[in-house]
């Protein structure tokens, strides 16, 4: 599993509705509120043999309430 960091815009009003609608999923280790250009930051584990973004996209980024998304791969913990 490689982690992925996700940060998600929401539609006004919707960020507590797609933050439950993450947990249900049960795709995420980590999902923070934060400050900024973005109100959601969740670190995802993408299984090694997955193409991160059609696992994104099939798992997390179609939930109604998220208006756009910026994610940061990773590559090696120090």
């Amino acid at each position: 599993m490689r982690p992925v960091f996700v940060q998600l815009r929401c539609a006004p009003g919707r960020t507590y509705a797609v933050a439950d609608a993450i947990y249900d999923r049960e795709v995420v280790s980590e999902l923070y509120s934060t400050s900024g250009d973005y109100d959601l930051l969740a670190k995802v584990y993408v299984p090694e043999d997955a193409d991160a973004g059609h696992w994104l996209n099939e798992n997390l980024f179609d939930i109604e309430g998220i208006q756009r998304t910026l994610t940061t791969m990773t590559f090696k913990a120090f």
